[in-house]
């Protein structure tokens, strides 16, 4: 049986005179024109249509990994991602060393820094309130030098995979910003002048908050609630490696 695909022309229409028939014509309509996807070497390059903010929040299990995700997905095309963490210090549920650090690491054009402190804000597990503050303002400043850094880029050009974020990002997430505006840390306000700051060709990505981020929704333009419809903490389960950190 001969399973090999007739040639097409840059319309999808077969070369050798056949008829296309209904599938040839759903396959060529297709990106990839029926190609089955495969993976190549990863080299630096310059997104065509990065410009967006986007706001992940919910009661739901999956922010930060979609956040993640579409990061590795960005480093996949070449292009150069960041992650800022706020809040995210460390607890006696989790370990030191998470996994997301260390695939992280592994990619090329893929880089992450963190600016929690131990503990969760407001609880009565030992950490410090005003610790939590002055981490989550020190996040903030670190955010806005990422963004003015961005802005003195070239983000319409390949940024080198192991460059500093200080030379400019295509993508740059800010994990649990939207938690630390529900705890009091960082005001609505601030967050939104991020936004007004930030270049044209920066995609910014918001995660956290189990409040809604009613003040995103006249400049987000991406606003996903991931929510909760069961959940292993109800039960008592504790974050477990590998799925929680």
């Amino acid at each position: 049986m001969n399973d090999e695909r007739p040639e097409r022309d840059v319309d999808g229409r077969r070369t050798d005179g056949g008829k296309t028939d209904d599938r040839d014509a759903v396959r060529a309509n297709t990106p990839g024109r029926g190609v089955t996807p495969d993976a190549d070497p990863i080299e630096a390059s310059a997104p065509e249509e990065f410009g967006l903010v986007q706001a992940w929040w919910g009661d739901g299990k999956g922010k930060t990994t979609a956040a993640l995700g579409m990061g590795a997905r960005a480093v996949g095309h070449g292009y150069r991602v960041h992650m800022l963490q706020f809040m995210k210090g460390g607890a006696d549920s989790v370990e030191a060393v998470r996994g997301e650090y260390n695939a992280i690491r592994a990619i090329p054009g893929y880089s992450f820094e963190n600016t929690g402190h131990y503990g969760w804000h407001g609880l009565a597990d030992g950490s410090a309130d005003d610790e939590h503050e002055r981490n989550a303002r020190a996040g903030l400043d670190r955010a806005r030098e990422l963004v003015d850094a961005a802005a003195d880029a070239d983000l319409g050009a390949p940024i080198p995979l192991d460059a500093e974020p200080e030379a400019g990002v295509h993508m740059l997430i800010l994990d649990e910003i939207l938690y630390a505006v529900d705890r009091g840390l960082v005001s609505p306000e601030e967050v939104l002048g991020l936004i007004e700051d930030k270049p044209d060709g920066l995609e910014l990505v918001l995660t956290g908050s189990h409040e809604r981020p009613s003040y995103l929704a006249d400049t987000a333009d991406l606003i996903t609630r991931v929510g909760k419809e069961k959940h292993p903490i109800d039960a008592g389960q504790r974050a477990r490696k590998g799925t929680e950190y």
